[in-house]
Order: structure tokens, then C-alpha cells, then sequence
């Protein structure tokens, strides 16, 4: 049988129950407020009682029941005692790690500042910030404690606006003044100066002016000099200088006194901004404002006026100050000092140094080495050096940047000994040599061919932990390119970019010049192409190296789509960019075009200089038309361009091939009365011309006009002149040049000497000429062309057996034959019609790398022509077109005559 549980209705007791209840809460409501009361007054008691805390606290009952607000309100009944509260507060976050609340931290603040313990306050506040808590809730509770505990004293605000400046939290202090001022308190003077100077150091200007307008127009606050002077600062920064003038003016009629600080504040800011005329009139109106410029004043408006370059100005300035006694700061004296530096004056600026020692003023070491490579940029090294020395004299020692400075500049210029002696100097003075000493004398080096120095250098700074930069590098593959080892270059191209270095435009120019120099246009292309894609610019030197070295190679079309290119990239060409141009032209024969090319950049207004029309003359010259050279000259001139020795020297060459001595005395006339002195290389080609000639009646003229001016012949002078008494059999008098020549400061060299060789042999006298060879090589000027000219005399004579003798000892003594000496025997043998001792001898030549020319190409058909080996013939002279040797009528004279005796 299923149970059914009986319903129970609600009975008035379920209800009485309940009511019984409510009243029970109630009841506990008013037993907790008396227990709390009670709490906070044992505890209060304990607080200012004598029982030892730790003990009190310890026990159960008050370790188990203490809350942060039973806190609250002991320290709001200790006020009175600030210090006791203070020491209870601390006393539970060491003791019982007790963790206060916000409101604690606000409410001791406040009561500490009124009983003027700012620094504990300041404490508090620091490990309130701790906790992260937002400005804004902050100042609630702050707010909060203040009116509930009714302070007397408003400034635990300031202390916080204060405290949030010294933690730079400049915009947190705003928005607490803000608040105040919404709450009807007004920071104290000095809080708001603090926050605005705080808030010019992060450059929030508008913020500050806000600020001021908020606090001192609208809310009533009575500004002082300090924050006058922030304003001010301000209004500068943000360059309303109208509004900075009011704001000194408005401070005036408001009767606060301002120092000469707020004025330096608005002179410093006109003269930021290049209005430093206008500062000076700010500087002079100061007397009547019962002040005195001061060194700042004066140093301000010195720098004002350099950065206006107004250097001679800013010197005179400086003057006056030393003469009231104030010393001027190192930047003023740097600007000075740079500033006429800059402008030239490097006399003025080492004069205001020198000034500046006398009053006892030391100039930084930054002003001494500003000056050093002032110096040395103008080429005075002399006085660099003096001023060096003079450093030392004062007790002021050269730093690395002093000898960086030395060591460039002799390094550049070519004085690499001197160069070497900063470096050890350097060295000497325990000074860490940089990688921009090693860079400097490096590039010194390279740049004059020492490139074995320069190796040893870059070995050097590897071994002493140095890391070699793309300048670095770039030095040597531009010195190994100039010395056609690209070989080199490339091997250490390939190493720097190993090691993660990246070429830039200079790396790749320096490669690009040495493709050129070694007439490898197709790869210099390539390169150029590589540079490109590489996202490395090319600049206007390497486009100008590409246009020379298409010029070089006859290929002028490509040349001018360069310049066009050039141009299209915003790239302005220069006179190294026209030069090659108008050369190119005129060596591929179109002299023409290139002196339509100069007008044409003429009527563009393009300058050129005269090396450009000296290029025009050499192909006017080249091409026997002396009057069209002339005539370029005359205009060349009208168009403000004065012609220069080379100009002449071209046209005495183009004088010299029709032999018009009329002409060429005329010529040399022209350029006395323009003031120019003909030199030993004019004097030396007209001797030449007329040696060889065979004219030496006015070989001697020139001669003799050449000593008359003072103008002293040098060895070639010399050799010209014996080589054509040489030639025309005049010995005796050849040989008297020669001990004027021993007897002198012109020695005689290979050259000469192969003159008096050349002679003998010509004349069959080979015993006389071997004794004079034997003696050349005892004196280490014998050489490959003297041995040549051994080996023709006795082939000439049919001496074969002796000439290869001399082969023999040409080798032993470290001489190596080349083409013209393999070409003799050939010519030998294949007269003799010897033709398998010459081709064994054309194996050989071409074995050891010669590359046969013209010449000895001729010599073997014609051999092979003579002995019926026209195929043999023709072979060669197909590996001639293959080659790029050009074909002459002599090749084609011997193949048709070696085709006749066939048929």
C-alpha cells in the first residue's frame, strides 16, 4: 500500500517564526556596530597604550578580527599624533605583512603633511604608486580622506602633484591639478611651476600653456618668476614669439621680478630660430631693466649669430665678454672657431683661440681637432702639425680622433711617412689604434701603388682584433684594379662578401674601373648590370668610368646611351663625363661630331673646362689639321677658357708633324706673352721631332733656347738628341752628351745607352756593342729591348749560333724574351727557309703566353709562302682574323705571291 505524505498548512507560528527572526538580525546589526566600536578602541588603546605591539597583536582574537578599515579608523583618531600612527602603520606591513588599504595610505599622508613631515609622507606616496593604482583613484581617496577627517591643510594634494613630477609623471600631475581645481583647491605656486617644467622636458608646450591658463587666468593664481619663465620657454618652443613678449611684459606690470633667466630663455629661443639680431636687442634693453647680461647671455647669443653665420659678428662678441671677465663656454668657442673655419677664415679662428688662451680659457680638445683638420682640409699641414705640438704644450693630449685627422690627411696627400709617424706616435702614446687609422694609411697606400704595405697593414689589423669595414676593402680591390691584378680584387670581393660585408656603390666602381683599365668592357657590363639589380646605385664616377672605358674601346654609340641614361636618373655629368666622350670621338676619327658635341653643350650653358678642348685639338692634331685647331683654340677663348701648357704642347705636336718651325716659335711666343714658361716635356717632343728627324741644326736651336730659359733637360731631353746624332752617325759629339749627361743630374738609362747600342750593331761593330751590353748589365740597365737589339745585329750578320747564345743568357739573367724577340729568329730561319726551326720557335712563343703581332704573323706566311706551305699559310692566317690581329698588305702580298709560285 503506497504512503501518502499529509499536507501541513502554514500555521501562525511558521509566520511569528519569522518575524522573530528580523528582529534577531536586527538586533546583531547593532551588536556588530558596538562590537566594531569596541575593537577599534582596544585596539586604539594598544596603539597608544604601553603593551608591547607584537605581544597585543598576537593575539588570536585581534590577529583574527583586524581589517584594513578597523585601520582606518585609528589612524583618523591618532591624528593628532602623526609620528605614533606613522610608526603603527609600518609596524603592520613589517610585522603581520597587514595589507592597507587606500584610503590608510591617503589618510596619513594628509595628516603627516599637516604636522610638516613632508619626507615620510613623500615615502608613502612612493609605495602607493607601487600598487598602480589610476591618477584619477588616487585622488578620490585622497579627496575622500581629506573632507571626511576635515584637514585643515590642502597641501598632501600638492605633495602628490610633487611626487608624481618626481616620478615623471608629468601627465598624472596634470590631471590631479585638474581635479583640484574642479574641487575648489588651487595648487601652491611652486607645484605648478614643478608639473610645467616637468612637462616642457617631454615637450607637451600646449599642455603647459593650458595649464597656465587654467591655474593662473581662470582660477586666479598668482604666478612666479619660475613659472613666468616655463611659460616663456614655451611660447619659444612652439616659436610664438609675439605671445613670449606679452608674457614678459604682463609679468612685469604684474610686478614680479624677473632674473636675467627668463630673458636668456627667450634670447635662447630667437636665436634657435635664426633670429639672433632681435636677440641682441633683447640683450641690450636689459640695463634698463636694472639687469646684467650674464655668460650664458653671452654665450647664447654667440652661437645665435654662428648659426646665422654671422661668424665675424659672434667674434666680436666674444670679445666683449672676456673683456667683462667672463670666460666663454666651450661650445661658444667651438662655434666661433668652426664657423670661421668654414667660411675660409682659418687665420681669424685660430687668432680667437689663441685669444681665449690668454684669458686662461683652455679650448676643448673637440675645438683643437675642429681646427687641426680645418687645416689640413685647406692643405696646411704645416700648421696643423704647430698646432698639434702646440696641444701638447698646454696639457691637452691628442685622442684618437686628433691622429685619425693627421694620419688621413698625410695619408691622402701622399706623405705616407708622416702618415707613418702619427700611427706610431699613436702607438706611443697608448692610444688603441681604430679601423679608421688602419683605413686611412691603407687607402694611402693603394692609392700610390704600394699595394705590399698596404697587405701588411690589413694583416696587422686583422691580428690585433680589428674588423676590417667595406671601406677596408674597397681600398684594396681599387688599388689592386689599378695595378691590373683583378685576380686579387676579386678574391678579396668574394671574402668580404663572405663574411656578410656588403659591397656599396665605391666597391663595385673600383671593380668596374679595373674591367675597363684592362679593356674588358663585356664583363665590366655585366658588373655594372649585377650593381644594378643588387639595389646599389651607380653614382656619376661609376657611369663616368663606363663611358671612358666604351670610349677606350672604340664603342662611343654605347658611350652616349650611358650619358643618356645618366641623365635620366637625375645624374649630372661633369667634365670627366665629356671628356672621354669628345676623346672617343675624335680617336674613332669623327672629329667633326666631336666638336658639334661641345656646342651643343654650350648652347645647353654646360661648362667645360680646357681639358675637354684639349682633347678636340689632340684630334684636330692627330688628324693634320692645324688650322681647324687653331680656329677651336680662338673660340675656345672667346669662350672665357684660357688655354694651358697641355694646349700648346698639342699644338706644338700637330706643328711639329709638318715641321714649320715659323709656326712653332710663333707658337711659343703666344705663350710667353700669356705668361706661360714652356716646359722640359715641350722643349723635349720639339728636340724629338727634329732628332728624329734628322734636323739637328734646329734640334740644337731648341736646345739652346731650352737652357736659355732656364728650363733644364732631363734624360729623355738628353736621349732624344744623342738618339738622332746616333742616328746620323755624328758619334763624337752623341758621346759628349753622354758625359754631360754622367757628369750631371741626368743620368743616362737603358734608352740611352740602347741608342749607342743600336748604332754599333747597325754599323756591324758586334764585339764593341757586346763589351757596351756587358757593361749595361753590370750596371742593371740592360733589358728585353737591349738584348733584342743584340740578337737583330748578329741575325743580320748570319750569326744564328750567337744570337741564340744571347737568348740563352738573356734567360739566365732573369730577362725573358718577347714577341719582337722571337719574331727576329723567325725572320731569320724563315729567310734561310729553315721553316721547322721557325715554327718550333712560333710554339714556343705561343707557349709561354706571348701574343704575336702583325708582324711575326707576316714573317711566318711569308716563310711558309717561300717553302710551299700555302696551306700551312693560310691556316695562319685564318688564326689571325680569329685572334683580331689586323691584316696588312704585306700578309696579303705574301699570300698572293705564295699562290703564284704554286700555280
Amino acid at each position: 500500500m503506497k504512503l501518502i505524505r499529509p499536507h501541513r498548512p502554514l500555521t501562525n507560528s511558521t509566520i511569528y517564526r519569522k518575524q522573530r527572526n528580523l528582529c534577531t538580525s536586527k538586533f546583531k546589526s547593532q551588536d556588530n556596530e558596538e562590537n566594531e566600536s569596541h575593537f577599534v578602541s582596544i585596539l586604539r588603546d594598544i596603539v597608544r597604550g604601553s603593551q608591547s605591539w607584537k605581544i597585543a597583536l598576537n593575539n588570536t582574537y585581534m590577529s583574527g578580527t583586524l581589517r584594513p578599515h578597523h585601520v582606518e579608523k585609528v589612524l583618523i583618531q591618532t591624528i593628532d599624533d602623526s609620528r605614533l600612527a606613522l610608526r603603527f602603520f609600518n609596524f603592520l606591513g613589517l610585522h603581520i605583512n597587514f595589507n592597507h588599504s587606500t584610503t590608510s595610505f591617503c589618510i596619513l599622508v594628509h595628516a603627516l603633511v599637516q604636522s610638516n613631515h613632508f619626507w615620510p609622507a613623500s615615502s608613502l606616496l612612493q609605495t602607493l604608486f607601487v600598487r598602480g593604482l589610476d591618477s584619477e583613484e588616487v585622488f578620490e581617496h585622497f579627496l575622500n580622506s581629506y573632507e571626511k577627517c576635515n584637514f585643515s591643510s590642502s597641501l598632501g594634494f600638492d605633495l602628490l602633484v610633487q611626487n608624481y613630477v618626481q616620478n615623471k609623471r608629468f601627465l598624472d600631475g596634470v590631471v590631479i591639478v585638474r581635479l583640484m581645481r574642479e574641487n575648489k583647491l588651487l595648487p601652491e605656486v611652486r607645484t605648478l611651476s614643478a608639473l610645467l617644467n616637468g612637462l616642457v622636458r617631454i615637450r607637451q608646450f600646449h599642455v603647459v600653456l593650458e595649464l597656465f591658463d587654467e591655474e593662473v587666468t581662470n582660477a586666479g593664481l598668482r604666478p612666479d618668476v619660475y613659472t613666468y619663465t616655463v611659460v616663456v620657454r614655451s611660447l619659444c618652443e612652439l616659436r610664438d614669439f609675439v605671445r613670449a613678449k606679452e608674457m614678459i611684459l604682463q609679468a612685469e606690470l604684474n610686478g614680479c621680478s624677473l632674473s636675467v633667466v627668463t630673458y636668456n630663455v627667450l634670447i635662447h629661443g630667437l636665436c634657435k630660430n635664426q633670429r639672433a639680431w632681435e636677440a641682441i636687442e633683447i640683450k641690450n634693453l636689459l640695463s634698463e631693466k636694472g639687469l646684467k647680461a650674464d655668460v650664458v647671455t653671452y654665450c647664447t647669443l654667440v652661437l645665435g649669430l654662428c648659426r646665422v653665420k654671422e661668424h665675424e659678428a659672434g667674434m666680436e662678441l666674444m670679445d666683449e665678454m672676456i673683456e667683462l671677465g667672463f670666460v666663454p663656454s666651450e661650445a661658444a668657442v667651438s662655434g666661433v672657431v668652426e664657423g670661421l673655419r668654414r667660411s675660409g677664415k682659418i687665420e681669424e679662428s685660430y687668432n680667437v683661440v689663441k685669444r681665449v688662451e690668454r684669458v686662461g680659457v683652455l679650448p676643448s680638445l673637440f675645438v683643437y681637432n675642429a681646427l687641426i683638420n680645418s687645416l689640413c682640409k685647406d692643405g696646411k699641414l704645416d700648421e696643423a702639425e704647430l698646432l698639434f705640438y702646440n696641444m701638447g704644450e698646454k696639457g691637452l693630449f691628442a685622442n684618437d680622433v686628433t691622429y685619425s685627422i693627421l694620419i688621413d690627411s698625410f695619408s691622402r696627400r701622399g706623405k705616407l711617412d708622416a702618415a707613418y709617424f702619427y700611427f706610431g706616435k699613436m702607438s706611443e702614446s697608448r692610444i688603441r689604434a681604430t679601423v679608421y687609422s688602419y683605413n686611412s694609411l691603407i687607402s694611402g697606400q693603394c692609392k700610390f701603388g704600394k699595394l705590399s704595405e698596404a697587405e701588411f697593414l690589413f694583416g696587422e689589423m686583422i691580428d690585433k682584433g680589428l674588423v676590417p669595414t667595406v671601406a677596408t676593402y674597397t681600398s684594396l680591390i681599387s688599388g689592386y684594379c689599378k695595378e691590373g691584378e683583378l685576380h686579387k680584387a676579386f678574391r678579396l670581393y668574394h671574402e668580404m662578401t663572405g663574411k656578410g660585408i656588403a659591397p656599396n656603390t665605391y666597391t663595385y666602381t673600383a671593380l668596374i674601373s679595373g674591367f675597363c683599365r684592362a679593356n674588358m668592357m663585356a664583363e665590366a657590363s655585366k658588373l655594372f648590370g649585377e650593381m644594378v639589380e643588387q639595389n646599389i646605385l651607380p653614382n656619376e664616377v661609376t657611369y663616368n668610368v663606363m663611358i671612358e672605358g666604351h670610349c677606350m674601346d672604340g664603342n662611343t654609340v654605347k658611350a652616349f646611351e650611358l650619358l643618356d641614361e645618366m641623365v635620366e636618373k637625375g645624374l649630372k655629368p661633369d667634365t670627366y663625363t665629356y671628356r672621354p666622350l669628345i676623346s672617343g670621338l675624335c680617336s674613332s676619327g669623327k672629329v667633326s661630331e666631336a666638336k658639334k658635341f661641345i656646342d651643343d653643350l654650350h648652347k645647353e650653358y654646360q661648362k667645360l673646362n680646357v681639358i675637354c678642348y684639349s682633347a678636340l685639338l689632340h684630334g684636330y692634331c692627330k688628324e693634320g689639321k692645324l688650322d681647324d685647331a687653331l680656329n677651336a683654340c680662338r673660340q675656345m677663348v672667346g669662350r672665357g677658357i684660357d688655354m694651358d701648357l697641355v694646349c700648346f704642347a698639342v699644338l706644338i705636336c700637330g706643328t711639329l708633324k709638318q715641321y714649320d718651325t715659323r709656326k712653332v716659335l710663333g707658337l711659343l711666343k703666344e705663350m710667353h706673352d700669356q705668361g706661360l714658361k714652356p716646359d722640359e716635356v715641350i722643349y723635349t717632343s720639339m728636340i724629338d721631332a727634329y732628332s728624329k728627324a734628322g734636323r739637328l741644326k734646329e734640334a740644337f736651336g731648341f736646345w739652346d733656347l731650352m737652357v736659355a730659359e732656364r728650363c733644364f733637360p732631363n734624360v729623355v731631353t738628353y736621349t732624344a738628341l744623342i738618339n738622332g746624332l746616333c742616328k746620323a752617325g755624328h758619334m763624337d759629339k752623341a758621346e759628349l752628351l753622354l758625359k754631360e749627361m754622367l757628369i750631371g743630374n741626368a743620368l743616362p738609362n737603358q734608352i740611352t745607352y740602347g741608342c749607342f747600342l743600336d748604332h754599333l750593331t747597325k754599323e756591324g761593330s758586334m764585339e764593341e756593342a757586346v763589351q757596351l751590353h756587358s757593361a749595361m748589365l753590370k750596371g742593371f740597365l740592360a733589358n728585353t729591348v737591349t738584348y733584342n737589339i743584340l740578337i737583330r745585329g748578329f741575325c743580320k750578320l748570319g750569326k744564328i749560333q750567337e744570337a741564340i747564345e744571347l737568348l740563352v743568357g738573356m734567360t739566365d739573367n732573369g730577362i725573358f724574351p718577347d714577341c719582337i724577340t722571337y719574331s727576329t729568329f723567325i725572320y731569320e730561319y724563315c729567310r734561310r727557309g729553315n721553316l721547322q726551326e721557325a715554327v718550333e720557335l712560333w710554339n714556343t712563343m705561343l707557349n709561354k703566353g706571348l701574343k704575336p703581332d702583325t708582324l711575326a704573323y707576316n714573317f711566318m706566311i711569308y716563310g711558309c709562302c717561300i717553302t710551299g706551305e700555302l696551306t700551312k699559310a693560310f691556316e695562319l692566317r685564318d688564326d689571325m682574323m680569329r685572334r683580331g690581329v689586323t691584316l696588312n698588305r704585306v700578309t696579303y702580298n705574301a699570300l698572293l705571291h705564295g699562290t703564284c709560285l704554286k700555280s
